[in-house]
């Protein structure tokens, strides 16, 4: 088992991993450097959310190491585990999954709450960011009063509220359309620059390649080609906004 490089603040070495039998990830190696926004595209099926859910700690993989700062996550026991995700990592998802008997703002809150933070002080930031994410308003209401797209800029607040290490963004405008995945895109980022935040999120379009620093493609679970800022941000230019 090998460290590590010193500037990689997460690092994955021949990740492999197989759902029922099925191939998922075939050898994958990825590092990640702190404050780094890096998008892992492909098609659906190439093992995107596999790959996220093995680097933060969700799923174990089959064999290969992931690696935190120093400390190996793959040897964590579960309980480990559970509390990096809880005090150092974010996740959003493709659907919100939000408490239904807690209010909007309970839910944005409900990360920091958990680690012992003041009500007052969660309430606080959860409010920060649902007002980023033009929501404010629904502070109040229970998930099942909301809109999709609005449970969904929830879930975000949520993330960011947490102020985490390292956010885990798997399809996070899934459920919007239009100007509201750019809005949305946008915050994340913009959060992550600001926040010092590293940022590892998933698509199969094209409308994050501007907002990231390195872009990186699976194909059947393998790595297929890592690509810079300024490239991405070309090939944005000549593309059609979804």
């Amino acid at each position: 088992m090998v460290a590590p490089p010193d500037n990689d603040v997460l690092w994955a070495r021949a990740l492999t991993y197989a759902h029922g039998g099925s191939p998922a990830l075939t050898g994958v190696s990825l590092g990640v450097q702190e404050g780094e926004i890096l998008a892992v595209s492909g098609p659906r099926g190439s093992g995107k959310t596999t790959l996220l859910r093995c680097l933060s700690g969700q799923l174990l993989p089959d064999s290969g190491e992931v690696w935190f700062n120093s400390s190996p996550i793959h040897t964590m026991s579960t309980l480990a585990r559970e509390r990096l995700r809880c005090e150092r990592f974010g996740w959003i998802g493709p659907e919100p999954c939000l408490v239904p008997e807690l209010n909007a703002w309970e839910n944005a809150a409900l990360p920091l709450l958990l680690r012992g933070t003041r009500r007052k002080g969660a309430k606080h930031a959860a409010h920060e960011w649902l007002d980023r994410l033009d929501i404010g308003d629904c502070a109040g209401s229970r998930p099942a009063t909301l809109l999709q797209a609005q449970r969904q800029r929830v879930a975000v607040a949520r993330a960011l509220a947490a102020a985490p290490d390292i956010l885990f963004a798997d399809e996070p405008t899934a459920p919007l359309h239009g100007p509201d995945r750019e809005q949305v895109l946008r915050t994340i980022t913009t959060a992550a620059r600001s926040h010092g935040i590293t940022v590892v999120l998933t698509g199969h379009g094209t409308e994050a390649d501007a907002l990231v620093d390195r872009s990186v493609s699976l194909i059947d679970g393998r790595r297929s080609g890592s690509v810079p800022a300024h490239h991405a941000e070309g090939s944005a230019a000549c593309s059609v906004s979804v």
